[in-house]
C-alpha cells in the first residue's frame, strides 16, 4: 500500500523569513541527505526523517569546509586488541573554534571532539566511520558527513594445510600454515595448540612427515611483534586425520577379449584421483619406463606379459623420508596369453588334482605335454614371473608343487623358442571350489562343489555366479545339465563363514581361437 505523508521543519523564532532547511533520512544504510529546502516535505520512502534550518545571511560551511577522517596508525586494516585513533579534520577551517558529530555505521556516537579513539579492538568497531563539524559560535551551521572510512577488525587466524588433499596417509609431507589476513608487511609471533600428541613450533607454517600421531585438532593465533596486545582470535579448530592404509591402485582392462596383436588399454584407479596422483606403468619382464597417465595402451601384445601401475604423489625424486608416498597395485596385474580351446597348441597344461583351486596342504602336479622337451612351466604370481625351478622340483616336462602357497597364480608352458601353451589359473586356500581346469563344451554338464579343508560341511551352502546367489541349501555341490554361453563367468562358494576364491568357468566356442585371453589377477591380504 503506497502513500504519502506531509512533514514540516519548525524553528521556535519570531522571524523565520531568513531560514533554510536540511532534509535527512536513514533507512538500513548511511545517512542520505534530501536535497529539498523547503520547510515543508511530502515523503512517500518509509525511513528515519530529521531535519536542520539554517540561516540564510549565514555563510554556507558546506561551500567552504570540509571534513576529512584520517587514521593513525593509517591503516583501515586491524586486529583484535589494537589500539586505533580516527581524526576529524576540517579542510579549510584553521583558526575556527569547532565541536563535532561521529556516526558509525549509520548510528550516531556520544563522541563530540575531534578524536574519536577504539582501545582494545573487537569484531564489533568493524564499520563505517563518518564525521562533520559544527562552528561552535553558531550550532545550526555545519559541514556535510564527510567521505566514509572502512575498518575491519580482523578477529581470526585461519589454519590450512598444504597440499590441501581429501585425505592424508602415513609418512606423507604435509605443511601446516597459520594464515592471517594483513594487507601491510607485519612481523608476527604465532602460537598453536593442538590436542594431538606433537605441539607445532611457535612459527608460522611447519612441516611435518605424517604419522596417526598427528592426528588431532590444530588451532593458532597471531600477536604482533612490536605490539604484543595485537592480536587475533584463536582461530577455528582445523581437523587433521592422518590414516595408515593407503588406498591399492586397481588395475582394470578394456576390452577383455580381443584379437591377437590389437591394442588394450589399460587403467590404474585409485581414490580421489585428482588429488594429486600421478601414475606409472610397469611392465614386468621386461622393466618398462613409467608414465604419469591413468592408462596405459598395449600395442600389438603376443607373448605372455605381466603388467603393473604404481600411483604416487609428492616430490617424485624422493622415494623415502615421506617425501614421495607411492602405492602398488600389488593385488591387480594382467597377464596376457592366448585361448586355445579349440585349437590344437605345441604344448598343453595339464593339472594333477584336475581343478582350479587347491587347498594349501595340497601337492599339484603340472606337466607340459607337447612335442618338445624343452617345454618348461612358468608361474606369474603378484610379486614375479618364474621357472619351476624357483618354486618346485622339475621332473622332465613336469612340474612338482609340494605345498601349495595362498594366493592366486597363473601357470603356463613355455618353449626357449617363445612358444607357450594354454594358461592356468590356479588358487591355493583353505576353502575351495572344485572347478574344471580347462574350458568346457557348450551342452555338456558340469558339477561344482565346495570343499573345507579339516572340516565337513554342516551348514548351508552358498553358490554364486558373478557374484549373484545362484544356490542356497545344504548340498555341497552345484549342478548345471547343459552348459550354455550364459552359464560362463566367475563362481564361487561360502559355507561356515568362510568363502571361497572366485574361478572362471569358460565355455567352448567357435571363435575362441580367433581371441586374446586377459587374466586381471588378485591376490589377498
Amino acid at each position: 500500500m503506497r502513500g504519502s505523508v506531509m512533514l514540516t521543519c519548525s524553528v521556535d523564532t519570531d522571524d523565520s523569513s531568513r531560514w533554510r532547511y536540511r532534509w535527512f533520512r536513514r533507512t538500513t544504510g548511511p545517512v542520505v541527505e534530501i536535497f529539498m529546502r523547503n520547510r515543508n516535505i511530502s515523503v512517500t520512502e518509509g525511513g528515519i526523517y530529521w531535519c536542520r534550518g539554517e540561516k540564510s545571511d549565514l555563510k554556507i560551511l558546506t561551500e567552504e569546509y570540509r571534513a576529512v577522517v584520517t587514521l593513525k596508525p593509517n591503516c583501515t586494516q586491524i586486529f583484535s586488541g589494537e589500539t586505533i585513533t580516527l581524526s576529524c579534520e576540517i579542510q579549510g577551517g584553521g583558526g575556527t573554534k569547532w565541536t563535532y558529530e561521529w556516526m558509525k555505521s549509520a548510528s550516531n556516537t556520544s563522541v563530540s571532539h575531534n578524536e574519536y579513539k577504539i582501545r582494545k579492538a573487537l569484531k564489533s568497531d568493524s564499520g563505517n566511520y563518518w564525521c562533520k563539524g559544527r562552528h561552535s559560535g553558531n550550532l545550526y551551521s555545519s559541514t556535510e558527513w564527510s567521505d566514509a572510512i572502512t575498518l575491519t577488525v580482523s578477529r581470526k587466524a585461519v589454519v590450512t594445510v598444504q597440499p590441501n588433499w581429501p585425505k592424508i596417509y602415513k609418512e606423507e609431507t604435509i605443511t601446516l600454515k597459520c594464515d592471517i589476513k594483513d594487507e601491510e608487511d607485519t612481523e608476527w609471533e604465532y602460537e598453536w595448540k593442538t590436542s594431538s600428541s606433537i605441539k607445532p613450533p611457535a612459527q608460522h607454517e611447519t612441516l611435518i612427515i605424517a604419522y596417526r600421531s598427528y592426528s588431532g585438532d590444530y588451532r593458532c593465533m597471531g600477536r604482533k611483534k612490536n605490539a604484543q596486545m595485537s592480536m587475533t582470535e584463536w582461530s577455528d579448530a582445523f581437523t587433521l586425520i592422518v590414516y595408515d592404509n593407503k588406498p591399492r591402485p586397481v588395475l582394470t582392462v578394456s576390452p577383455s577379449w580381443l584379437s591377437p596383436g590389437a591394442s588394450v588399454t589399460l587403467n590404474c584407479e585409485v581414490e580421489h584421483p585428482s588429488a594429486g596422483w600421478r601414475f606409472y606403468w610397469y611392465k614386468t619382464v621386461p622393466d618398462l619406463s613409467g608414465t604419469e597417465q591413468d592408462s596405459y595402451i598395449v600395442h600389438g601384445q603376443t607373448h605372455t606379459a605381466g603388467y603393473v601401475c604404481r600411483a604416487g604423489r609428492g616430490d617424485r625424486f624422493v622415494w623415502s623420508g615421506g617425501e614421495f608416498v607411492s602405492l602398488t597395485s600389488s593385488r591387480f596385474l594382467i597377464l596376457i596369453i592366448p585361448c586355445f580351446s579349440d585349437l590344437h597348441p605345441a604344448a598343453s597344461l595339464t593339472v594333477n588334482p584336475d581343478r582350479v583351486q587347491h587347498f594349501t596342504s595340497d601337492s599339484v602336479s603340472l606337466s607340459c605335454e607337447g612335442n618338445s622337451a624343452e617345454w618348461r612351466v612358468k608361474r606369474f604370481t603378484d610379486k614375479d614371473l618364474l621357472d619351476c625351478s624357483e618354486w618346485g622340483t622339475i621332473t622332465g616336462s613336469t612340474c612338482n608343487i609340494h605345498r601349495l602357497q595362498e594366493g592366486d597364480a597363473v601357470y603356463w608352458c613355455e618353449s626357449q623358442s617363445g612358444e607357450f601353451s594354454n594358461a592356468v589359473n590356479i588358487t591355493g586356500q583353505n576353502i575351495i571350489l572344485v572347478s574344471p581346469v580347462h574350458p568346457v563344451t557348450k551342452g555338456d554338464p558340469v558339477t561344482l562343489g565346495c570343499k573345507l579343508t579339516t572340516t565337513e560341511l554342516d551348514s548351508n551352502v552358498f553358490f554364486y555366479h558373478n557374484d549373484k546367489l545362484i544356490q542356497n541349501d545344504t548340498r555341497q555341490e552345484l549342478n548345471i545339465s547343459a552348459v550354455s554361453k550364459s552359464d560362463e563367468g566367475f563362481y564361487k562358494c561360502e559355507c561356515s563363514g568362510k568363502e571361497s576364491r572366485q574361478s572362471w568357468v569358460a565355455v567352448k566356442c567357435s571363435y575362441c581361437d580367433r581371441l586374446v585371453q586377459l587374466y586381471l589377477l588378485s591376490s589377498s591380504v
